[in-house]
């Protein structure tokens, strides 16, 4: 073996894994290179000059491409010339505050399209399963409201408005009696 303290070249360590692994199938290629005995190792005093040439190099380019970013900066920060080249013109933004919309019409036309889901209920009842399996054509569901009363308008699942219902033309219609306020807004007012 060499001496401890002086480093070992590409060969040598091709050379090591080729005995260890007994040169099989298995063991991985080796990398092209002249075996160790056809080519002396590299001395320490050529690597560690290889080396300060890679370090120069790399301190080089390290170099350079802070000089790159520096003018790219200054460049960003020094104020363009205002002369254009030639066939282009520069772009005029229109004005789009100089029509203020009416709170009406912009608020009309912002639910135009919402669709909204409508619910007029007669009355309600609680009813057992066996009740409602029951249930044949003709059966008849009693509701807790009386003939009279005013049916409720959800819409969205949300109660806003009271009516009565009417008979208009042979087709049933809800007259709206009373508009429903949210405690919420109540509140607020």
């Amino acid at each position: 073996m060499a001496d401890e303290s002086s480093p070992i070249g590409q060969n040598e360590i091709d050379a090591l894994l080729k005995q260890v692994s007994g040169g099989g199938a298995g063991a991985p290629a080796p990398a092209p290179a002249a075996s160790a005995k056809s080519e002396p190792a590299p001395s320490p005093k050529l690597e560690a000059s290889a080396k300060s040439d890679d370090a120069n190099l790399a301190q080089s380019d390290v170099e350079y491409l802070l000089n790159q970013a520096e003018q790219a900066l200054a460049s960003v920060n020094t104020p363009s010339s205002t002369e254009l080249p030639a066939g282009v013109k520069p772009y005029k933004l229109p004005d789009f505050a100089s029509t203020p919309a009416t709170a009406d019409s912009a608020t009309l036309d912002l639910i135009r399209d919402v669709e909204l889901d409508l619910r007029i209920e007669l009355g309600r009842t609680h009813m057992y399963l066996e009740e409602v399996l029951k249930l044949s054509k003709g059966s008849v569901v009693a509701l807790d409201k009386l003939a009279g009363d005013p049916v409720d308008i959800f819409v969205n699942g949300r109660l806003i408005a009271r009516g009565e219902v009417l008979i208009l033309n042979e087709n049933f219609c809800v007259r709206v009696a009373e508009l429903v306020v949210p405690e919420t807004v109540r509140a607020s007012a």
